[in-house]
């Protein structure tokens, strides 16, 4: 494996000048354009896994409001996607999080947060592999009409195997670079949102048959989140709704390698926002309508399905013939997201080495492929390793850790957020614009996140949150997530110690726009 170091360039943005601290990588450049970049967006988020494992759980919290819910999660992701995209016009840097954070609050805040990033995506990975793994058998076991096959997947052993293999295959294909990572997308998207349109057209067209005794008529009124019956209902509900967006911002963590970097990204985020919320509302219309929101029979709620809609929903809606499809596309959605979530853990963990942050081994980029080769295989193995601890010491602690997601993505999208406001303050006043996207969308969207991530570390104190095991009284959730950034902590000071240039501001400068312009 020929790879090359390439920490001491910097980016030079036209003037000769390079742009206070910012370094090139050494990646692919001009791989990728706005559709590309928008695949990417959709595909790491995995629309038509979220939905068969998050419509019934939602309507469980909120009933009929569930679109509601759908468009109030939305909300805060689209203004914390404004953030992201005025930070990456100034700065088109493959660490996003993590390097915008550091310009505006300085290493330490930025180390943490490019953490956060981290972390969530090596659970999100090894989520993705389990849920492909399963999906794989049960595809098996439908396409041969065997039990027997689809019950492989309750074996341990075979379970684990199947899963290993698909990291790595995931990883090869990341590993050679944005060009073969295009071309499987494309094909795994397409092949997604064609069957999500046939199967939300056929719900449509049986809602209300005598075949579906628990269809409803559409009312305006499942829109309207004020509706809901409680808050709580609301926030564990609007929980869900977050952590079926999270992902759309790998395709900026791929702005050094797309055409137009400092545009492009930011259009191509907001492009895949606009899908994955259609998407969602078409979808929980369509089945709210065809079997309702109920916890009985084929009710969206129905607690025996309720982890699985599609599973349940596939035969009855669509028949046996193309139902197999909708097994197909979940496995595809899976599939597809664990290959491109390896694009914003790989590409952030080089920046941070870029910037010393991290090792320097790990700031090296294929000398052919020209991808961060070190970094990808990297998250690839800690991903297989974290998988396969976590299914032998217990399910639960796997689930729990699951669960403790939603604290990572609120807490480094936050930050970013809070970020673009603080970076672009001296500017807030130039335009109505400005004061807009770079200074009130942000800080509103990193207030519901903030608010969010406050809510679900209160809940998570409960032992019945999540697996309902507790350590001491405290219920594991709480303690998984807590000690997760905890172990950030200590790494982020053994990093202070071995790398004392970087958490001394001296290798990526804390700076401002204005304060850029004077020096």
């Amino acid at each position: 494996m020929t790879e090359l170091d390439v920490r001491p360039q910097a980016t030079d943005h036209g003037d000769g000048a390079p742009a206070d601290g910012i370094r090139t990588k050494g990646l692919s450049g001009n791989s990728v354009g706005l559709l590309g970049s928008a695949v990417i967006g959709v595909s790491t988020v995995a629309p038509v896994y979220c939905l068969t494992s998050t419509l019934g759980s939602t309507a469980g919290e909120v009933g009929v409001q569930m679109p509601a819910v759908f468009l109030a999660g939305f909300l805060p992701m689209l203004l914390v996607a404004f953030a992201y995209r005025e930070l990456n016009r100034a700065m088109p840097d493959c660490g996003t999080s993590f390097t915008w954070t550091v310009k505006a609050f300085g290493p330490k805040v930025g180390w943490m947060c490019g953490w956060g990033l981290v972390i969530a995506t090596i659970i999100v990975l090894s989520n993705l592999a389990g849920v492909a793994t399963s999906y794989f058998w049960l595809l098996a076991g439908e396409i041969t009409g065997s039990s027997a096959v689809a019950a492989l997947d309750d074996n341990k052993a075979v379970h684990i195997g199947t899963c290993l293999a698909l990291i790595a295959i995931a990883t090869v294909i990341s590993y050679r670079g944005m060009t073969a990572t295009k071309g499987v997308q494309y094909a795994l998207v397409a092949l997604q949102l064609v069957v999500l349109a046939v199967f939300v057209a056929m719900a449509f067209g049986k809602a209300g048959s005598a075949d579906f005794t628990t269809s409803m008529d559409f009312s305006w009124s499942w829109l309207n989140p004020f509706a809901v019956q409680s808050f709580a209902a609301f926030t564990a509900g609007l929980s869900l709704s977050i952590f079926m967006y999270w992902g759309w911002d790998a395709c900026l963590t791929a702005n050094e390698e797309t055409t137009g970097s400092d545009r492009t990204p930011g259009r191509a985020a907001l492009v895949a926002m606009v899908v994955l919320v259609g998407s969602y509302l078409a979808t929980g219309v369509a089945a709210q309508m065809v079997v309702g929101s109920g916890d009985q029979g084929l009710g969206l709620a129905n607690p025996e399905t309720s982890d699985n809609v599609f599973a349940a929903l596939a035969g009855p809606i669509m028949g046996p013939g193309l139902g197999v499809l909708l097994f197909v596309a979940v496995l595809a959605s899976a599939a597809a997201s664990l290959q491109t979530t390896f694009i914003p853990v790989a590409r952030t963990v080089l920046a941070m080495s870029t910037y010393e942050a991290l090792p320097a081994s790990y700031a090296r980029v294929h000398e052919r492929f020209r991808t961060p080769g070190r970094a990808t295989v990297t998250a690839g193995v800690a991903t297989g390793v974290f998988y396969t601890l976590m299914t032998l010491v217990s399910e639960h602690v796997l689930v729990d850790t699951i669960y403790a997601l939603g604290l990572m993505i609120c807490f480094y999208y936050a930050l970013t957020a809070f970020a673009c406001a603080w970076y672009f303050r001296a500017e807030l006043r130039r335009s109505g614009r400005d004061l807009l996207f770079k200074g009130l969308f942000p800080v509103v969207g990193g207030l519901l996140l903030a608010a969010v991530f406050g809510k679900t570390l209160a809940d998570m104190w409960d032992p019945a949150y999540g697996s309902g095991s507790s350590v001491f009284g405290v219920g594991s959730v709480f303690v998984i997530g807590v000690g997760l950034l905890a172990l950030g902590l200590v790494i982020m000071f053994v990093m202070r110690w071995k790398s004392p240039a970087f958490f001394r501001g001296e290798i990526l400068t804390k700076s401002t726009p204005a304060l850029v312009a004077e020096s």
